[in-house]
């Protein structure tokens, strides 16, 4: 019987072009040699089986070829190369730290190091899993690794990089070996199948590097304990039966149970799961990333992300194309949730068949909260929700409530009540007797502030005209009631106590406290004092909008901001400067003062 040699040492790269996965290293490496740039350690760390001990085999091979090619690569001819293939080289050694860990250990090697080497120009010395060496280890290694003889090369290999002492670490060039894409492997595997002459399907090849996590090693063992079950053929059915692995089929066929909305179908997929000895937990996790894999397939270009089969990756773009994105992203919200919550749930069974039901249902649930949220609105009538005026204004489609206006001989004041005053609605009136028949300027002083307008609608056009014409076509048929300023405050109060009510109390504060204007039968004004106030309107316009035309029965209702730009005044730092400033405003002042005879100290 023929000695049986497992393809990750029969097919171990030889060369730095032959590594896998690794051209960042590789190249670096190559160059080094090049130059003769050489660092006296190396550190290279990353996880298992990407290749760390077979770089610095490499490395320590290449550097002591007296024929080295124009590529940087080791001959094979010479008697240094020779040599190491044999095995019979003394200008490499290894040490397993993990075996080796002791002082001592290291001492000795300590001792090898001052003799130059008898063929070649370096000694190198390669310590694999050096993370294993103990504290004093370390301490006895540092002097020699900080200034080695100029023949000896160190390169040490770790998978747990955190536990190597700082002082090792700053003493070390440090390079990091990634995982190898699945892509690669799968194509080294083919590479390896093709000089074995076996046939290997694509797909199955690709389950193999996914299943060994970026480690090329393990990829390897996976391949020949695959064809030591399927002889000379691996397809993609005797990969997932020897490494019990959940089908893609099931994934597809579940998700297109659950856009059909059929919870009877996708309930019995997942029995006939568990009867084939599948854990519930996998099944959510495989779930999930289907789910992934579905959102990342809608765009093209982020369908190279999947790491699948051509055929599988097209069964994917075919289905991405059957679900919405909102579909995707509540359907991963829920199975994520599943995930977490699956180990601490007594009726795990019950868990993910409680998310089956959920993604079967996202669709008609949302369409249900929608008509059930319009129902409801309907059928609330808003009490008491002006909290100045206690009159409660309805407005239906026959009939129409008179706007109630302030008297000819009232000032309307918007935003400030002062004492002795009435409010009617947003608006504050001061009749004149209140403040004295002879009076001829108002004691409150208000200026028409500039304003940057904006204004709010569901589609932004260049043409005002295009946009209006739009709006009136995605109306069509709607109800376009009038309603009235009062109709409006109220169903205003009602939305801003809402947001009260959800914790938005800085928006709902700020809707309160000012009213908006009714400027035509379908535009509102309305005055915000900062850009925060603005943005946070626009943040929720489309609610806003579609609750203020359901409330008033006037689906072309429009809201503008009003941007008040408050004047700059001028700072009163004087006793003057501030009497001034108040008789400027109210003259009364200055009659005040003559008939009490007031001496005002400046």
């Amino acid at each position: 019987m023929d000695n049986f040699i497992v393809s990750a040492r029969k097919y171990r790269p030889a060369t730095f072009d032959t590594v896998v996965g690794q051209a960042h290293i590789t190249n670096t490496l190559k160059n080094a040699i090049k130059t003769g740039h050489l660092a006296q350690a190396f550190l290279f760390c990353g996880p298992r089986g990407v290749g760390k001990t077979t770089c610095a085999r490499i490395l320590a091979k290449t550097i002591n070829c007296t024929s080295r090619t124009d590529s940087v690569e080791a001959c094979n001819q010479c008697e240094s190369c020779r040599s190491f293939n044999e095995g019979a080289s003394l200008n490499i050694s290894e040490l397993d730290a993990a075996s080796n860990n002791s002082v001592d250990d290291i001492r000795n090697l300590v001792d090898q190091v001052r003799y130059a080497p008898q063929l070649g120009t370096h000694k190198v010395y390669i310590i694999d899993e050096v993370h294993m060496l103990s504290t004093a280890a370390f301490n006895a290694f540092l002097k020699t690794l900080e200034e080695p003889p100029k023949h000896a090369i160190f390169i040490l290999a770790t998978t747990e990089k955190h536990k190597i002492i700082p002082t090792i670490l700053s003493r070390c060039q440090i390079f990091d070996f990634n995982r190898i894409q699945v892509e690669d492997i799968a194509n080294h595997l083919a590479y390896i199948a093709k000089n074995e002459n076996i046939n290997a399907e694509t797909d199955a090849l690709h389950i193999i590097a996914q299943k060994a996590d970026g480690a090329l090693r393990d990829a390897c063992s996976i391949f020949d304990q695959i064809v030591s079950f399927s002889g000379a053929t691996i397809t993609y059915k005797a990969v997932i039966d020897n490494l019990n692995i959940l089908d893609y089929d099931y994934y597809f066929k579940v998700t297109d149970a659950i856009l059909a909305e059929n919870i009877s179908a996708s309930l019995l997929l997942f029995n006939e799961i568990l009867n084939n000895g599948f854990d519930g937990h996998n099944f959510i996790a495989g779930m999930g990333d289907h789910f992934r894999n579905l959102l990342v397939g809608k765009d093209t270009e982020t369908l190279q992300l999947l790491e699948v089969g051509n055929n599988i990756k097209d069964k994917y773009k075919e289905q991405s194309a059957k679900c919405s994105l909102s579909f995707l992203v509540k359907g991963l919200t829920i199975l994520n949730k599943t995930d977490i919550q699956y180990k601490a749930s007594k009726n795990q069974r019950l868990q993910v068949e409680l998310a089956l039901m959920q993604l079967c249902s996202i669709n008609s649930i949302g369409v249900d909260a929608e008509k059930k949220n319009d129902i409801t609105k309907a059928n609330t009538k808003p009490a008491n929700a002006n909290p100045v005026n206690n009159t409660n204004t309805i407005t239906t489609p026959n009939t129409q409530v008179k706007q109630v206006m302030p008297a000819a001989n009232e000032k309307t004041i918007p935003a400030v009540i002062p004492p002795h005053t009435t409010s009617l609605g947003s608006s504050t009136t001061v009749k004149p007797e209140q403040t004295g028949a002879t009076q001829k300027k108002p004691l409150l002083k208000t200026s028409t502030p500039s304003i940057n307008q904006h204004l709010i609608t569901e589609k932004k056009t260049e043409n005002p005209k295009e946009d209006g014409t739009a709006q009136n076509q995605h109306t069509a048929g709607l109800p376009k009631n009038s309603f009235t300023q009062e109709a409006l405050e109220n169903a205003w109060n009602v939305y801003a106590n809402e947001l009260k009510g959800k914790g938005k109390t800085s928006i709902a504060t700020a809707l309160l406290n000012r009213r908006p204007v009714l400027l035509n039968d379908t535009t509102l004004e309305f005055t915000v004092n900062n850009k925060a106030l603005e943005e946070s309107i626009n943040e929720d316009k489309m609610n806003f909008l579609g609750f203020l035309r359901r409330e008033l029965n006037n689906y072309d209702i429009q809201l503008r901001t009003v941007m008040a730009t408050i004047e700059d005044k001028t700072n009163l730092y004087t006793a003057t400067d501030r009497y001034k400033h108040l008789a400027g405003k109210n003259p009364v002042i200055n009659r005040l003062r003559q008939a009490f005879d007031l001496d005002i100290e400046f």
